[in-house]
């Protein structure tokens, strides 16, 4: 089976500060693409979006898996595996966040295997994650693009 790759580069005309708290949240993050995401174990570090906490993803037809932090550097980077459930194995999220006060650049990257051995579900299942996360993100960042009002 083949190794499924989904690589998304978004420049937001905001600090890091503004940014990285909302997609790190676990909670947040499912509202901005519009699927259910909770966060079912808080992180025992500072932030409950750290290491160790556990998000749960409910969206239709594929039957609710757990996502698990695994590195977590305020306004810097969040890894996280999928740790319960879930079509696919082999799973690495990567948010990666630099910029300066002006702006930040996310680098988010997520490769995973498809559980079953059709040649066809890799791409199926990409095409199902990529989509609304890229056009999540993309939206995310239009808000700062905003004129600020007089």
């Amino acid at each position: 089976m083949a190794k499924q790759h989904i690589e998304i580069r978004q420049t937001f005309n905001a600090p890091v500060e503004k940014v990285f708290p909302v997609l790190t949240d676990h909670e947040t993050f499912g509202d901005l693409i519009g699927t259910n995401f909770k966060r079912v174990v808080d992180s025992p570090d500072e932030d409950k979006n750290g290491v160790g906490s556990v998000r749960r993803i409910r969206s239709f037809p594929v039957p609710a898996f757990e996502e698990t932090v695994v590195t977590y550097v305020p306004n810097e980077l969040m890894e996280y595996v999928v740790s319960k459930g879930s079509p696919i194995k082999n799973h690495f999220g990567r948010m990666r966040f630099t910029g300066s006060q002006a702006a930040t650049d996310l680098f988010y990257t997520i490769d995973f295997e498809p559980k079953l051995p059709f040649f066809f579900l890799g791409p199926l299942l990409k095409r199902a994650i990529e989509r609304p996360v890229r056009r999540a993100i993309e939206q995310f960042a239009a808000r700062f693009d905003a004129p600020a009002s007089l």
